[in-house]
């Protein structure tokens, strides 16, 4: 196989998209890569084994005027987001043929990365490899840097999570109960309240889709009101928790899924609440801890194998898949972490 030419099939973006997407905004197109690095380069050549689908793609589809925080796709270029993948070519002292590694990589069968080091080897392929793309992933990441280091939570603390049956949402909520918080959580369906309350162990859970008021859903649960605020989504959820935020909470602000459609972002009232009650709100982004990822590999799976941890995932087979995978998070069609399955080992 080396050094020879094979059919990649890859998923490019078709035009670029303002407001809703939809999955004829990406096509699936078969092109062919060269499954050798060239000469004397430090690459290397992976087959992609599972994608991710998160939100934050949906930037990424809308050409900016003003550069944002990740580059814009190109149209007639194949989208990239975090993935795992096997190592079958390489110029790189690091990373040897049959090495399994997660970064960012093609929405295609085959990728070749120019810049290795920004990939990480999985130290743990006795578990699920496809945990790379989540729970021991960027999303895992993300939570742990965002509850632990921008939330520092005590025990006892009382802890809301929107969105909270998603990747990032179901590990804060899991993390909160290990810490000995008291955690509610709001999801978009009677199936992942149910998920949220029996398998992942939050102590509350409801269906947002079914409350009139949000704000008296929150007094409902937080009579003493909320230390840790983990933003998911924006928008109203967000206006209504502020009113409801204890003296020096604080606001974890990890996304904000309800704006990434609009054309016009939604403005939010009740910012008062931020000097009234000394509340810190602050945003981050996972790449500020790459440089932890180790330890927090290792402390996951130390969870994940003691089974302190459940994750669930939603797995789409094949790349022909991927972009409605990748729509339906916008609606909240899938039940857990969203992934694409490419080629199994």
């Amino acid at each position: 196989m080396a050094g020879q030419e094979v059919a990649n099939k890859r998923v490019v973006l078709k035009r670029y998209v303002t407001g809703f997407p939809g999955a004829d905004d990406m096509e699936v197109v078969t092109g062919t890569a060269r499954v050798a690095v060239p000469p004397g380069s430090t690459a290397m050549v992976l087959k992609n084994l599972y994608v991710s689908c998160d939100p934050y793609m949906r930037g990424r589809m809308t050409k900016h005027e003003r550069p944002s925080y990740v580059p814009d796709f190109v149209v007639g270029e194949v989208l990239e987001n975090f993935g795992v993948c096997k190592v079958i070519a390489s110029g790189h002292q690091d990373f040897k043929v049959g090495d399994l590694v997660w970064g960012m990589t093609g929405w295609e069968e085959y990728t070749l990365i120019h810049n290795p080091e920004s990939f990480f080897k999985i130290n743990h392929p006795e578990l699920p490899l496809s945990y790379y793309t989540g729970v021991l992933g960027m999303p895992g990441l993300t939570a742990w840097a965002g509850f632990f280091d921008v939330g520092k939570p005590k025990k006892g603390d009382n802890v809301f999570v929107s969105a909270a049956s998603g990747a990032v949402g179901q590990l804060v909520g899991q993390f909160a109960k290990l810490t000995g918080c008291y955690v509610v959580g709001s999801a978009g369906s009677d199936e992942k309240v149910n998920l949220l309350k029996t398998k992942f162990g939050f102590d509350e859970a409801f269906n947002y889709k079914k409350e009139q008021d949000l704000d008296a859903a929150l007094r409902r649960y937080f009579p003493e009101g909320i230390d840790i605020y983990f933003e998911n989504v924006g928008g109203s959820t967000l206006e209504a928790v502020l009113p409801n935020m204890r003296i020096h909470g604080r606001i974890p602000t990890c996304g904000m899924i309800s704006q990434y459609n609009l054309e016009e972002p939604e403005g939010v009232h009740n910012l008062f609440e931020i000097i009234a009650k000394r509340l810190r709100m602050e945003g981050f982004m996972v790449f500020d801890y790459y440089g932890q990822y180790h330890k927090f590999e290792q402390e996951m799976a130390g969870y994940l194998k003691a089974g302190k941890i459940a994750y669930v995932e939603d797995i789409a087979e094949g790349l022909e898949k991927a972009p409605e995978a990748l729509i339906g998070l916008f609606t909240g069609r899938n039940v857990g972490k969203q992934l694409v399955a490419i080629a199994r080992e």
